[in-house]
Order: structure tokens, then C-alpha cells, then sequence
């Protein structure tokens, strides 16, 4: 253990607190700018030791944005606001088609 280790290792637990989803990579790119003369094995070794991890990340909900650049989830505003239409289509013996309209669930408009 060099002498600059503990300094460091004080350094390296008070960035993880501030900065609690970056990892060690990033961690060492903020030591460098602060002046310490270290590289990122260093780093993720104190890293390891001192057991901090980054928190695991949460998945992605549904879309928030639509083709146009706007960040607006849109609902239904109202019941029967949006309608899907689906139709089913078959064939009888005779080869007489058989269509049949139905009415799907309420729907986010698109």
C-alpha cells in the first residue's frame, strides 16, 4: 500500500457518494481532473475492496415521445374516446365469405 492510498481511497468513497450511478470508469476520469495521478485498475480495485457497486438500471417504460420530437404520452382523454377496429374474416362451405366487425378495446390514440 503506496502512501497516497488512503487519501485516495477517501477521494474515490466521497465520489461514489456525491456521484452514487457513475461507475468506476467514470470515477476515475473525475479523479484525473481533481489531480490524482491514477489509472482505472487502481481505481476498481480500491473499488472492490471497498464494495461499492452501481445501482442496477430500471427498465425502460413504455414510450414518452411520438415521432414528432414531442415528450407528451398521450391516454384517452375520456371512455370511448379511441376505438380499434378489427374485422375477422372467414369462408363458409359454399365459399361465401363471413365477415364479422368487432369492436377492440379502448386504445391511446397514435
Amino acid at each position: 500500500m503506496t502512501d497516497d492510498e488512503a487519501p485516495l481511497r477517501e477521494s474515490i468513497i466521497g465520489l461514489a457518494r456525491q456521484y452514487g450511478q457513475y461507475g468506476y470508469r467514470r470515477i476515475t476520469a473525475l479523479l484525473r481532473a481533481e489531480g490524482w495521478s491514477c489509472n482505472h485498475k487502481r481505481v476498481e480495485r480500491i473499488w472492490r475492496m471497498e464494495g461499492l457497486k452501481v445501482p442496477a438500471r430500471q427498465p425502460k417504460r413504455g414510450r414518452l415521445w411520438l415521432n414528432d420530437g414531442s415528450c407528451v404520452r398521450l391516454w384517452p382523454e375520456r371512455s370511448n374516446h379511441v376505438w380499434a377496429y378489427g374485422s375477422v374474416e372467414d369462408r363458409a362451405r359454399n365459399g361465401q365469405k363471413l365477415r364479422q366487425r368487432r369492436h377492440g378495446a379502448c386504445l391511446p390514440p397514435c
